[in-house]
């Protein structure tokens, strides 16, 4: 079986590094706050450009201590609009609603899935107050455009980069285009903790001391609480791990990118619609993303021959319980794409024999 992610295999890379850093933890005695997390936050600013970095539990807390940071600033209030991709993981909308605002869903771009830019101006009205975009299964949602757009309507921009560590827009990375943004190291993510874990990056010096603050139940000084905060704190463990991890990010990228080519040039099946790219550091692929209007039919055929697959995402954000009142809303792509999508195996350990054989089997399926 050609597994769709082997996180023991991936993890087993890296072993030796992640005992000896855990000892060295579990000798220090100290497991929250300390030195391991400030070095993985000056190693993440480095690598990223960014000035400031804050470790956090994971990936939806950043984006909710982002907001939550805008609001105590004055710069958002209850009520505000934000504008946000129909088709994301549903995290997005919830450090949204978490801080009692409302997202303003908006179809992606039918070839990259991100976010359409060309769609956003119409849906701004006075009360929005940022535009949050997702850099989807890794592949940048940046443009000009999107940035003469918010400047012109006095718009903040929050990079959701849960999934696109390492990809670049004209030189930049993600994470360093917006105003703020989240990256999560949930385990199966391109950097994956041993566990959850997450931070945010930004360039303002003030935003980033009152989202640390935010973070550790609103103080900066112990039993001394400022403001009305989280617990969102990562632990020096996973900080140990992950700053390992760093070190080898890049290499991982390149390989997940040489499988990305090699699926896209390989694949050959009319029944399949593979994703399309602009230019290669525009996606470090997080996920390989392929359409069929016959998905049941051909993820079976996949694991028949030995290829398991997983689905990003099968209900959207609109059509999901918690959601309800979004039920009613008009979003045809965004659901024509949750009905189709189909992740294929992309990882830093699968070899070019699986690839061969994943595109074999997909170019043997008819509908």
């Amino acid at each position: 079986m050609i597994n769709f992610l082997d996180l023991q295999k991936i993890n087993a890379q890296y072993a030796t590094e992640f005992k000896k850093v855990a000892a060295e933890v579990i000798d220090s005695g100290r497991f929250l706050m300390g030195e391991r997390v400030a070095n993985f936050e000056k190693s993440l600013a480095q690598y990223n450009k960014s000035k400031h970095v804050i470790a956090v539990a994971n990936g939806l807390d950043a984006l909710r201590l982002i907001i939550k940071a805008y609001i105590d600033l004055g710069v958002m209030s209850e009520g505000d609009e934000v504008i946000v991709p129909a088709n994301t993981y549903i995290a997005s909308l919830l450090a949204i609603t978490d801080n009692r605002l409302k997202p303003i869903l908006v179809e992606p771009n039918n070839e990259s899935f991100n976010l359409d830019i060309n769609l956003i101006e119409k849906q701004i009205t006075p009360k929005t107050k940022a535009i949050m975009v997702v850099h989807l299964y890794g592949q940048v949602c940046w443009s000009e455009s999107l940035s003469k757009l918010a400047k012109k309507y006095n718009l903040k921009i929050i990079e959701d980069n849960a999934q696109a560590i390492g990809a670049e827009w004209n030189g930049v990375k993600t994470g360093n285009l917006g105003d703020a943004a989240g990256f999560s190291f949930y385990p199966g993510k391109i950097m994956g903790a041993l566990g959850d874990a997450g931070a945010v990056t930004t360039n303002d010096a003030v935003l980033a001391d009152l989202i640390r603050a935010l973070g550790n139940y609103g103080s900066r000084k112990k039993y001394v609480n400022e403001f009305l905060g989280l617990n969102s704190r990562m632990d020096e463990l996973q900080a140990a791990f992950l700053s390992v991890k760093l070190q080898y990010v890049d290499v991982e990228i390149k390989h997940r990118q040489a499988i990305a080519t090699y699926y896209l040039e390989h694949v050959k099946n009319d029944a399949i619609i593979l994703p399309k790219i602009v230019q290669t550091k525009l996606h470090v692929w997080h996920l390989f993303v392929i359409r069929t209007s016959n998905r049941e039919a051909l993820q079976d055929h996949l694991l028949a021959n030995g290829v398991q697959t997983l689905i990003h995402y099968p209900i959207p954000p609109h059509r999901q319980k918690c959601y309800e009142v979004y039920k009613e809303l008009d979003l045809p792509l965004t659901e024509l794409i949750h009905k189709q999508v189909l992740s294929l195996p992309i990882s830093p350990v699968m070899t070019i024999e699986e690839v061969q054989t994943v595109c074999d089997v997909l170019n043997k399926f008819r509908i």
